[in-house]
């Protein structure tokens, strides 16, 4: 996969000021502050690079506020980095094809993985089949 690369002042311009904020400063929207996405078939792609990221059918209810799936849509479709901030130990999730901060991996989800990529809503975008 070819990774996309562009300047702070064209990632600015293409994108809103929070998924600017999330994807490229590394943020965090408000739990419960996305619009849900809806519940049919689809795909979940990068707000910044369209990447198809994860399949409506690997989506579940967390409970936390934010979009959550027990596996990306294919792998290397996302990237891990290990991420100390805030003094804690985490697994930051990343889109593998322009680097956005997509959220975190944690393993309390469900089978068939026992994984929770607990995603920022702002950072996909829902496209129906």
């Amino acid at each position: 996969m070819e990774k996309i690369v562009k300047s702070d002042a064209e990632w600015r311009a293409q994108l809103s000021a929070e998924a600017y904020k999330v994807t490229r400063r590394h943020g965090t929207e408000r739990a419960g502050s996305h619009e849900d996405f809806p519940k049919g078939p689809g795909t979940f792609r990068c707000v910044c690079c369209d990447a198809p990221l994860f399949d409506s059918g690997t989506k579940f209810e967390s409970g936390t506020g934010w979009p959550s799936f027990f596996a990306p849509i294919e792998p290397g479709a996302v990237d891990e980095k290990e991420d100390r901030s805030f003094f804690m130990r985490r697994t930051e999730v990343l889109c593998a094809r322009c680097d956005a901060h997509l959220g975190h991996v944690f393993p309390d989800g469900p089978a068939p993985t026992g994984l929770r990529y607990c995603m920022n809503g702002v950072a996909l975008r829902f496209e129906a089949e």
